[in-house]
């Protein structure tokens, strides 16, 4: 019979504490740590008792050894994020909306490969978004409402294959709206209203033929309403209300019966719309609606 080593014991009580602080490697523990100690975490709504196992943490999900996801929804999170976010690679969702959250994203974000929904809205973020948003090949949702985002929106969103929801409304992002939107394929709801964005909209939205929700209002757009917009076969809510377009005449050839929602400055143009459950529209009042928050 064979003789167990003391390295063979050593190993199986190695594997022993990692299963009793709830599979965390120390790396992902520190972001973690991090995270609560740089946005006030004995002040949150729940805090986390740091002693305790990282799987019992509010808001965290750990598979495998790793933490996948962070849901801290409302919870009164208060100060920047922590460059070491970045460490939490096999993170699929983050979502910190509606919170305190102040400062620029950190840098290291942009690790963050396999993220699926990043939802930070109705925070304090300001500064650019980074160019290199187009490392999020995972991504599903990116939803940043109501913060204080400025510069241009990147040509690099049009990297993600993957997206089916870009929320940008309500920051001081200025310049054009990139045409590489219209590469988002699986794009089901665009919103960018009130910004600073100027120009024209670009004809290679008419593209997204996925697309069912798109709201551009209070903005400086202008220009011609490309006649593209005639292949949105999907199109339900539309608006456009408070910029500076030189005309609509391409929106008399859109199916009007199909629009739930349809808002824009020309009062001559009078769809006739389908029959609505208002409480299914996320857009409704101009914004996308926060419907889940463990979304």
């Amino acid at each position: 019979m064979k003789k167990v080593t003391p390295f063979f014991f050593c190993l199986l009580f190695a594997i022993g504490i990692s299963f009793a602080s709830g599979q965390v490697s120390p790396e992902e523990k520190a972001a973690l740590v991090d995270l609560y100690n740089s946005t006030n975490g004995p002040e949150w709504n729940t805090s986390w008792d740091l002693e305790a196992p990282a799987n019992t943490w509010k808001g965290i999900e750990v598979q495998d050894g790793h933490v996948t996801g962070i849901t801290l929804f409302m919870n009164n999170l208060n100060g920047v994020l922590p460059e070491s976010i970045g460490n939490l690679k096999h993170l699929t969702t983050l979502n910190l909306a509606f919170n305190q959250i102040t400062g620029v994203l950190p840098k290291d974000i942009v690790k963050l490969e396999k993220l699926k929904v990043l939802r930070l809205e109705m925070n304090r973020i300001k500064g650019a978004i980074p160019t290199e948003v187009g490392n999020f090949q995972e991504l599903e949702i990116f939803s940043m409402f109501n913060n204080f985002l400025s510069g241009p929106i990147p040509e690099s969103f049009g990297e993600l294959k993957n997206l089916k929801e870009l929320n940008l409304s309500s920051n001081n992002l200025k310049g054009i709206i990139p045409s590489s939107i219209g590469k988002l394929s699986k794009l089901e709801a665009l919103g960018l209203f009130e910004n600073m964005l100027e120009g024209q909209i670009p004809s290679e939205i008419g593209n997204l033929v996925q697309l069912k929700e798109l709201v551009l209002s209070n903005n400086r757009l202008g220009g011609e309403i490309p006649a593209e917009f005639g292949q949105l076969a999907s199109l339900q809510i539309l608006q456009l209300q408070n910029n500076r377009f030189d005309s609509f005449n391409a929106l008399q050839a859109m199916d009007s019966k199909q629009f739930l929602v349809f808002d824009t400055d020309d009062k001559s143009l009078s769809p006739k719309f389908k029959e609505i459950n208002i409480d299914r529209t996320r857009m409704a009042d101009t914004k996308f609606e926060d419907e889940n928050e463990n979304e």
